[in-house]
């Protein structure tokens, strides 16, 4: 049978007796095995780790949570403007280098930044908890009246999907296509169907930013396509890589985050019947579906300058990978990591990033987390397993691809 364990759930506890074999960018380790084994024991013995050149450039592996912490902090040292994630060589610079949210350093980040902010602050997202509300509630009734669907495509990507899509102004007629692209673009599978279905969201909000400059609205991308950093417009493709940008963020962690989450309570059931017997629980369990999940599997940055840590020499220009899933389970942070615990508290993880790069919709995500599990709570509705799991092979982020399950009502 295929293994089919959630890779943020380890095989032991313990520390492996001798050095196992390291490569942490072999997707098959995410979903087939366990790279858990890995990251304990580099942080146990190598937690500024330099990984060899593959068919990816060398780089350094930060698996502590204070390094990783550390670094987040630093975005003098640590630059996001040659990219966030190791690419080939051969792919050349990541497009969006020095040009949407997640690619740049301050002081053009803030710039960024400074636009759309206030769409998610608490007071927006309070103020559209409602939407998100109604939005669950129709998800999970649709799904219930299939009985037996897929966790993940049924439900998990669709409550961020249609959330974002209403705050970016598009329009409800065109949320089944965006459902369907981002699927295909994200969800895993052949890499040319992939490639074609990202160009084809690309294309669309260039469509999409060409028509709100001429006829704004109150929408996200009407602050883009009107919007003007030191006296000038954004280009249409900085609108266009910024709008794409916010799609990806405001929908692929909290789908694989509620996807990956479910399927922890589906393992560990008591956890769920926890919240069933306190829905006071909610908060920290989402903080601990949060940890748990830690669905960003690596973040990249290059060195601006030389830089020590722990002792190994970082040079200029070097690749520093942050390791999220492994920083989320240090055992000089969290008390037994390796437990998933909806009352853990405190719970300073780092799934959401941390300092200037602390992510813009982190309490979006986490109001959608808590309408979605509450929907499933307040409803009885009784969910199992109906198939095995399947997950993601990528080194980008982990979880399921596929979770088939079985509702009914209690």
């Amino acid at each position: 049978m295929r293994d089919t364990r959630m890779p943020t759930e380890p095989t032991a506890s313990t520390e492996p007796a001798e050095q196992p074999h390291i490569n942490l960018v072999d997707p098959e380790l995410y979903a087939k095995g366990d790279p858990f084994v890995q990251w304990q024991w580099l942080r146990a013995h190598q937690p500024v780790y330099w990984h060899e050149p593959t068919d990816l450039p060398g780089f350094w592996a930060l698996t502590r949570y204070d390094d990783v912490r550390a670094a987040y902090r630093d975005a003098a040292t640590f630059s996001s403007a040659q990219g966030i994630l190791l690419r080939p060589e051969s792919h050349g610079a990541d497009p969006g280098g020095g040009r949407t949210l997640a690619l740049t350093d301050p002081p053009r980040h803030r710039q960024l930044r400074g636009l759309v902010d206030e769409w998610f602050s608490v007071r927006s997202v309070r103020a559209i908890e409602q939407d998100i509300q109604d939005v669950a509630h129709r998800v999970v009734g649709e799904a219930l009246e299939r009985g037996a669907c897929d966790f993940v495509t049924d439900i998990a990507a669709r409550v961020p999907l249609y959330v974002i899509c209403k705050m970016m102004g598009i329009p409800d007629s065109d949320w089944e296509r965006l459902f369907t692209l981002t699927s295909d673009a994200f969800g895993g599978g052949d890499p040319l169907t992939q490639r074609l279905a990202h160009l084809d969201i690309l294309g669309y909000f260039d469509a999409l930013q060409a028509d709100k400059a001429k006829n704004p609205s109150d929408d996200l991308v009407s602050v883009l396509a009107t919007a003007e950093i030191d006296g000038e417009r954004l280009s249409a493709d900085d609108v266009i890589l910024n709008c794409d940008n916010l799609l990806v963020g405001g929908t692929e962690n909290t789908r694989i985050a509620a996807s990956g989450g479910m399927l922890a309570f589906l393992r560990h059931p008591d956890q769920w019947q926890a919240l069933r017997d306190d829905p006071a629980l909610l908060p920290t369990a989402v903080e601990e579906v949060l940890r748990w999940t830690s669905t960003a599997t690596h973040i990249m940055r290059a060195a601006t300058r030389p830089v020590e840590i722990r002792g190994r020499q970082i040079a200029a220009g070097d690749r520093v990978t942050f390791w999220l899933p492994s920083a989320n389970r240090d055992e000089t942070v969290f008390s037994d990591p390796d437990r998933f615990d909806v009352r853990r508290s405190p719970n300073r993880h780092l799934a959401l990033g941390f300092g200037e790069h602390f992510c813009v919709g982190s309490m979006l995500a986490r109001v959608e987390l808590k309408h979605l599990y509450n929907e499933l709570l307040t409803r009885s509705i009784r969910i199992e397993p109906n198939g095995e799991p399947t997950l993601l092979s990528s080194i980008v982020v982990n979880g399921p691809e596929r979770l088939p399950v079985l509702l009914t009502a209690a």
